[in-house]
């Protein structure tokens, strides 16, 4: 069984991946992936270089990917342009991530963009991490040192978390204390027959 485990940026999703993968779940990470088919030497970075200039790189080749977030927040033209550069690539990586643990009895793929993205057609059940507006603006200014403003662009260049609610097969709500979150995952695997060791 393949789940789509996804939310709002700064939602709690990370700390639920990393719950499952700590108790034995095969976790596949799209942001590990969207790291892998960015580093040196991958085709992918090449055609960042060619779309957004060489000042998008580090002084050790590598991609500065602080300084492309900040682009990319900023315009949804920039980010449809680098979306249209990364999008197939992880797509690829995941499809042959997914072939290579089909031996598995559940596969959780980790997507920020489930929905936007259209991956919630590949899962057979969608999961999504929910805070309230309010926290998630408040996490995401302390986590990424952020303005309100800026925290506010990189919420609002993502579907809404409400909208995302609706659309989930199972909703996680995190406004409480991380062992509230986990055990409703711990639900969740229990009604899909999944073992949790």
């Amino acid at each position: 069984m393949i789940l789509g485990l996804t939310g709002g940026i700064a939602s709690g999703k990370s700390m639920i991946s990393s719950w499952c993968r700590s108790h034995h779940l095969m976790v596949i990470d799209g942001d590990e992936i969207a790291r892998e088919v960015v580093q040196v030497g991958q085709p992918a970075l090449d055609d960042i270089v060619a779309a957004f200039g060489s000042q998008i790189l580090q002084t050790d080749g590598s991609l500065n990917r602080p300084l492309l977030a900040q682009l990319i927040f900023q315009s949804s033209e920039q980010k449809q342009r680098l979306d249209a550069i990364m999008q197939p690539r992880i797509f690829d990586k995941i499809e042959q991530e997914i072939h290579r643990h089909w031996q598995e009895e559940a596969v959780i793929l980790d997507l920020p963009l489930l929905f936007e993205m259209h991956y919630d057609q590949i899962v057979d059940v969608t999961i999504v991490v929910a805070v309230d507006f309010a926290t998630q603006v408040a996490r995401l200014k302390k986590r990424n040192h952020l303005t309100e403003k800026e925290a506010l662009q990189r919420i609002q260049s993502q579907m809404p978390l409400a909208e995302k609610v609706k659309r989930a097969d199972f909703v996680i709500d995190n406004n409480g204390s991380r062992e509230e979150s986990y055990q409703q995952m711990a639900a969740i695997l229990r009604q899909l027959k999944i073992r949790v060791e």
